[in-house]
C-alpha cells in the first residue's frame, strides 16, 4: 500500500506539472559555458543518452569509458539543483535531442532546505519540459545515495526516494536506487567508497554506479 504520506503530493503532481519560470543563477554560467565549448571542440555527433544533475554525475569521469557501446555525454554541474536544470534546460537538456535522459540531482536541494514533496515538484515540472519539447524520450532518476557527511539528514533523503519512486512508477520513468546498495552492513554509509570530504564518491563508488546504472541504459 502507498505510504499515506505520498497521497496528497501525487494527487498534486499527477494532474500535470507547467514549467515554472526559474531564475538563472548567475554562477552556473562559467561552467555551462565551459560544457558548451566543450562540445563545440568535440565532433559533432548524436546524442543517445544524457547524462546530467549535480557533482556525482559531473565528477563520473571514466562515464564514456565504462559504457562505450552508449552515444552518450555528460552535462553534470556541480552543486546544481533540480530547479538549475529546468532555469538552463534549452542550454544544458535540448541540445542533441537525447533520446535518454538519466538525472542525478535533488540532494543538494534538500540540504538547501527544500522539503522533499517541493524537490519532488521540481522533477515533475523538469519531466513536464522534457516531454513536451522531447516527446518518447526515456526518463530516469538516480535516487539520493546516502554519504557521511549528509546522514544527519537521512530522514529527509528516505522520503526524497519513497516520493520519488512512487512518481517514477506511476508516470512511466526509471527509478534507479542506490541508496540500499551503497549502505554497509550496519546500515550506515559505507566508508570506503567516498573521498576525503565524505560527500562525493571515489573509483570503487562509481564501480558501483556503473552496474547500478547499466541495466537501465538504452544502446
Amino acid at each position: 500500500m502507498m505510504p499515506r504520506f505520498l497521497l496528497p503530493t501525487l494527487s498534486f503532481l499527477l494532474v500535470g506539472a507547467s514549467p515554472a519560470a526559474e531564475p538563472l543563477n548567475p554562477k552556473w554560467e562559467e561552467e555551462i559555458s565551459r560544457i558548451e565549448q566543450r562540445e563545440k571542440m568535440e565532433p559533432l555527433r548524436e546524442v543517445g543518452v544524457l547524462f546530467t544533475g549535480s557533482s556525482s554525475i559531473r565528477r563520473w569521469a571514466t562515464l564514456a569509458e565504462d559504457y562505450p557501446e552508449v552515444a552518450l555525454i555528460n552535462r553534470g554541474f556541480g552543486g546544481s539543483q533540480i530547479s538549475d536544470l529546468v532555469a538552463y534546460f534549452d542550454r544544458v537538456v535540448l541540445p542533441g535531442k537525447p533520446s535518454q535522459i538519466i538525472i542525478y540531482s535533488g540532494t543538494n536541494d534538500v540540504n538547501a532546505g527544500e522539503s522533499p514533496e517541493q524537490v519532488l515538484g521540481d522533477f515533475a515540472t523538469l519531466c513536464g519540459m522534457i516531454e513536451r519539447a522531447l516527446p518518447g524520450t526515456k526518463i530516469a532518476f538516480i535516487s539520493c545515495a546516502p554519504n557521511p557527511k549528509r546522514w544527519p539528514q537521512q530522514v529527509d533523503y528516505e522520503k526524497m526516494n519513497a516520493i520519488a519512486a512512487a512518481y517514477c512508477d506511476r508516470m512511466g520513468y526509471d527509478f534507479i536506487d542506490v541508496w540500499a546498495p551503497m549502505l554497509g552492513e550496519d546500515g550506515q554509509p559505507s566508508r570506503d567508497i567516498y573521498v576525503e570530504d565524505k560527500l562525493h564518491m571515489n573509483a570503487a563508488g562509481y564501480v558501483m554506479w556503473k552496474a547500478i546504472v547499466a541495466p537501465y541504459l538504452t544502446k
